[in-house]
């Protein structure tokens, strides 16, 4: 499955605004990118997904702790946030959007993402008029800890505005975004001395500021381009996507599996995980096949038994189309030459029915065709009929009424 990221521009789109884009497959390498107007952005196909990313400088970040029973009503989450912020935001709490920290949970710090609502909604709707509609929203950079446990500092930009990132100063730090320059790089902590590692601290430069990065730091920078960064904010838990602009938790919930099953699908380091999984399933089918091919010859063994059994014991009979029709046939036969009679007659049968009915009840009339026995004239309760069921069935015998008829047979349900 792949996925189209799109990094939203600042400023109220149009239709001439041109949009960063990632075209990747697997989440980790792209294998497009380049800048593009909506109309012609590439399509990542039926089973795709559009990501947006926010830039860094598009976004405030604000630690609350939810109160108990916030709830996860939007509409009351919703005030609950607006009343939490209203003293520390400029704007209006009204014309400003609102994502809170996946997972957060009442009485427990959470970060808030505050962004211009409707600069927000008019990049997602004009998205979807040029028929991109956005899955998910994400932030370019987030609050919280890095893998290393260290600060990351991002040098973006252009020579003439160019900006830098800090995250994960601290456990209640937000992302710090400031001028470049060496007061914001000394700041921030990336002119530091070398850490226990012995190296100094590492920052990440986009191609455009890198030499100018490279002159405040005095020393190089690891080059971090626009699509390595959209690919990891798109690998990011953050779904800005809530509250007015949050699809239905269906939608969300599909969207969510056919990304993961594209990632293990796709993904480098799920490589062992899938040869281990096709490996399972080739040992599964090996073994129903050997499975199956047993079960087939023991059921051809039992069918050559009962041939054998058939020809051995009736040798006039010599081709065999359906053994156990042929041998009772054989063996109506040989009671018929010899005067005896079998459980299909009409004395045994006759017999039977006599032994199951209740005292006093006869028949007016009977048929007897083929080893059936229908018998008229009974009024049968029923207790009686269950019990006479219940005797016929013990002689081998099966019983119903049926248009006012008693019918038996032998064997089954008749």
């Amino acid at each position: 499955m792949s996925t189209l990221i799109l990094s939203l521009p600042p400023g109220h789109p149009g239709p001439a605004t041109e949009y960063g884009y990632t075209l990747t497959t697997d989440g980790h390498t792209a294998t497009r990118h380049a800048n593009a107007p909506a109309a012609l952005l590439p399509d990542p196909g039926r089973a795709g997904e559009v990501v947006a990313v926010v830039p860094a400088r598009a976004l405030s970040w604000q630690r609350v702790t939810l109160p108990p029973g916030a709830g996860t009503q939007a509409p009351r989450l919703r005030a609950v946030l607006e009343g939490l912020l209203e003293e520390r935001l400029l704007d209006d709490p009204a014309a400003l959007h609102f994502a809170l920290e996946p997972g957060a949970r009442p009485g427990a710090p959470a970060w808030v993402a505050v962004c211009d609502r409707a600069w927000l909604r008019a990049a997602l709707q004009a998205l979807e008029a040029a028929g991109r509609p956005v899955q998910r929203v994400v932030p370019e950079f987030a609050p919280g800890p890095t893998a290393s446990g260290a600060p990351d500092h991002f040098a973006l930009g252009t020579p003439e505005d160019a900006h830098l990132v800090a995250t994960a100063q601290g456990p209640d730090q937000a992302v710090a975004v400031l001028p470049l320059s060496p007061m914001a790089l000394q700041l921030t902590g990336a002119m530091a001395g070398a850490d226990a590692g012995g190296q100094p601290p590492a920052v990440r430069a986009e191609p455009a500021v890198a030499a100018l990065a490279e002159q405040m730091l005095g020393r190089p920078a690891v080059l971090y381009t626009a699509s390595q960064r959209a690919l990891d904010a798109a690998r990011g838990d953050w779904d800005l996507a809530q509250f007015d602009l949050a699809s239905s938790g269906r939608t969300r919930a599909l969207r969510k599996a056919g990304t993961t099953l594209g990632t293990f699908a796709r993904a480098p380091q799920w490589r062992a995980a899938r040869w281990a999984l096709g490996l399972l399933v080739a040992t599964q089918l090996v073994g129903l096949n050997a499975w199956a091919w047993q079960e087939r010859q023991a059921l051809e063994a039992k069918q050559a038994g009962v041939r054998a059994a058939l020809t051995q014991t009736f040798p006039q009979v010599k081709v065999v189309v359906d053994a156990p029709v042929q041998m009772e046939r054989e063996l109506a036969q040989l009671r018929q030459a010899a005067g005896s009679v079998s459980p299909r007659d009409l004395e045994p049968m006759l017999a039977a029915a006599g032994a199951a009915l209740p005292p006093g009840q006869l028949p007016t009339a009977l048929d007897y065709s083929a080893g059936d026995l229908r018998l008229r004239g009974l009024e049968l309760p029923a207790e009686a009929l269950a019990s006479a069921n219940q005797r016929l069935s013990a002689a081998g015998y099966s019983s119903r009424m049926q248009d006012g008829q008693w019918l038996l047979r032998t064997g089954g349900q008749p």
